[in-house]
């Protein structure tokens, strides 16, 4: 027998071997032994040699991996915004009743429970196969003019129990380019209920920002008393300044280049604008009635009537460590009404709406208006100048 035959026939035999159950392999090693001459221990360590047993995993099998339960998890994750297992394990009840009017009751009463009763941290650990990864935006905050000197840093000073107190953001649609102008989203978030609403808002004039501040004003549930801000040139101007002088509002300002004293509000770039419209680049002026359409109905339902949120507790320091510890997840619809500040009138006009909400039929309609912006955000800034150019 030449070498090359010695290994082909030691390739087949050794694959029958570990293939094979223990009578096949004392068989085999018989065989084995017979042909080359080699002791038995010396056949078994050749025929195991680069070879990797796989090891069934330790414990019981997961009871969450049937496929009709994954079908369910999965569809109520889709119709929750991909929300974290913390978030999804407060959202699963009225999901599932929402899910149940459109596909009829979960036939699987095991199933269901399951559903139920699944922990946040079993969420996350079944779902964290078919996450994606998530993408880093650019920054254009410019510093704000000489006028920054007038207004007063933010140092805490706010009843932050209280609702009205406000900090905005702006959160640029200019791909990879700043050159030109874009359409940006102006942020407000309440700190006491973390009620959050959205405004699209072409290039970052201060008119279009007041006039974007108004129309939010309008959506609030309560009266602002104090706004904070960063110290981009979009709100540190006299423009903004009179309007809130002449609304009675207190305005203060970030530290420059401190991200977190504006925590509040940078925490939704990521969920109340990124995750809706993306990275792309949005230059085309007709995209802002569409957005703020989008932006002032469905969205602010949506983020703010059936997206929970959490909500800091309290942070210990315990020796170099720093504890923090989380309110239970709430909507700020759901902080709206647990307020002692709020007019029962506000509270039932509010109570009617989440009560006609359609969980399933509001996602959609998200979804179609989402479409037809991207549609139109296929044509530029230049495309759109070429055809206002009368033929």
């Amino acid at each position: 027998m030449s070498i090359s035959d010695k290994r082909k026939y030691f390739q087949r035999i050794s694959s029958r071997y570990h293939a094979g159950n223990k009578v096949d392999k004392g068989r085999i090693l018989d065989e084995f032994c017979i042909i080359f001459e080699f002791s038995r221990n010396y056949a078994v360590r050749l025929i195991n040699t680069g070879y990797k047993r796989k090891r069934r995993a330790t414990g019981r099998a997961s009871k969450y991996q049937s496929a009709e339960f994954l079908r369910v998890l999965k569809k109520l994750w889709w119709l929750s915004e991909w929300q974290c297992g913390k978030l999804l394990k407060y959202s699963i009840p009225r999901l599932l009743t929402s899910y149940e009017a459109r596909h009829g009751v979960v036939g699987d009463l095991v199933i269901r429970e399951k559903i139920l009763c699944i922990s946040a941290a079993t969420i996350d650990r079944v779902l964290e196969p078919y996450r994606s990864q998530r993408k880093k935006g650019k920054s254009l905050t410019k510093p704000g003019s000489i006028i920054r000197n007038q207004i007063p840093i933010s140092t805490e000073v706010w009843d932050t129990a209280v609702p009205g107190f406000v900090e905005a953001d702006t959160v640029a649609h200019c791909g990879e380019s700043a050159k030109g102008p874009f359409v940006s989203t102006l942020t407000m978030t309440d700190i006491a209920t973390h009620w959050t609403e959205n405004r699209a808002v072409w290039t970052k004039l201060a008119e279009n920002v007041v006039a974007a501040i108004k129309d939010i004003q309008k959506n609030l549930p309560f009266e602002i008393q104090g706004f904070d801000c960063d110290n981009g040139s979009e709100f540190l101007n006299d423009h903004l300044i009179r309007y809130l002088q002449g609304q009675k509002i207190s305005m203060t300002r970030s530290r420059p280049y401190r991200k977190n004293d504006n925590a509040h509000v940078e925490q939704k770039n990521w969920t109340h604008a990124r995750q809706l419209l993306g990275y792309a680049r949005l230059d085309n002026p007709e995209l802002i009635p569409l957005i703020n359409d989008l932006y002032a109905n469905e969205w602010s339902q949506w983020k703010n009537f059936i997206v929970p949120s959490r909500k800091l507790k309290e942070k210990i320091r315990i020796g170099s460590r720093i504890v923090r510890k989380m309110h239970p997840p709430a909507t700020p619809y759901d902080r709206v009404m647990a307020s002692d500040l709020i007019s029962d009138e506000k509270k039932q006009e509010l109570k009617e709406i989440n009560d006609s909400l359609d969980i399933y039929d509001l996602r959609e309609r998200i979804i179609h208006k989402s479409n037809r912006i991207r549609e139109l955000a296929k044509t530029n800034f230049q495309e759109w100048l070429q055809s206002q150019i009368p033929q």
